[in-house]
């Protein structure tokens, strides 16, 4: 929640009402500090350590031989199965309760009196969001290509660059929907709570569901999207439809189908979301009443 104290200090010394730029600015800083000073930012920086230290070990130790095969396998099995799990964490951190704490603490009825622009509110909280979460995963990858480097010398695959460019834009449309549902729900537990289920169990459900039994590509799914994160290190990439035939014995087959986003496909995915989403949450936010 917003420091109001500290924040009015900044808004105070403007000699007349500051501009939307201005607001956003202000917003956004004293947002990113509530973040340090409540040690969310701490917590999942240790969470990112503790995969970083845990991988590490495992491999050093162990030397298994999916890793260590190549670059392009040892990035693959470091990343690919990493950044999504952050990139969700951090939003669940960062966006879960960044709006409904505004209502539930009742910190949003004192903004709203103040002459600040809720799509200021709205935007340089998000901001904020981003780059605290931003911040969390280059020093997850910064740790992950020194192992790299250790092992394979500067030989870094571009596939990295471009997991960093999807895990980016997956980022700003995973936080888009924890602030949609954030803006939502008055309560914050409400809102986390639902953004757990949905990113950690339903959507991989519901996907699991609709491609293997039903036989439906689940481009409606945002985790389907974010498939290519993980697929643009397989060389060549995967193809988009995988049908595999299982004999169960006594001349019975099971048909099961898989579908892979193309990178094109998961791009347009992962940009739908984060639009509809941040604007929808907004056009929430702007027409809710703080009492």
């Amino acid at each position: 929640m917003i420091d109001m104290e500290t924040m009015n200090v900044d808004i105070n010394q403007e000699k007349k009402i500051p501009g939307s730029l201005d607001q956003l600015f202000i917003i956004t800083k004293y947002e990113l500090l509530n973040y340090f000073r409540s040690r969310r930012f701490l917590i999942l920086l240790i969470i990112g350590l503790i995969i970083d230290l845990l991988l590490t070990g495992i491999i050093g130790y162990y030397r298994p031989q999916s890793f260590l095969s190549s670059s392009l396998s040892f990035y693959s099995g470091w990343v690919g199965n990493s950044i999504t799990f952050i990139i969700i964490l951090s939003a669940i951190f960062f966006g879960g309760d960044s709006i409904s704490g505004e209502f539930q603490n009742k910190t949003g009825f004192f903004i709203a009196s103040r002459p600040i622009r809720r799509s200021s509110i709205y935007t340089g909280k998000w901001i904020a969001s981003f780059i605290a979460s931003f911040l969390i995963i280059i020093i997850f990858l910064a740790i992950t290509i020194a192992n790299g480097v250790y092992y394979f010398g500067a030989s870094v695959p571009y596939q990295l660059w471009d997991a960093l460019a999807f895990s980016i834009l997956y980022l700003a449309a995973v936080l888009g929907f924890a602030f949609f549902f954030s803006s939502l729900f008055k309560s914050s537990a409400y809102s986390i709570i639902v953004t757990v289920i949905l990113f950690l169990f339903a959507f991989t459900l519901i996907q699991f569901i609709v491609s293997s039994l039903v036989g439906i590509e689940p481009w409606f799914i945002i985790t389907y999207a974010s498939g290519i994160i993980s697929n643009i290190f397989t060389v060549p990439f995967p193809p988009h439809v995988v049908t595999t035939v299982t004999h169960l014995g006594h001349g019975r087959t099971l048909t099961t189908t898989t579908y892979n986003a193309t990178i094109s496909e998961g791009l347009i995915i992962m940009a739908g979301y984060f639009i509809i989403s941040t604007l929808l949450g907004l056009f929430v936010f702007e027409k809710r009443e703080f009492n």
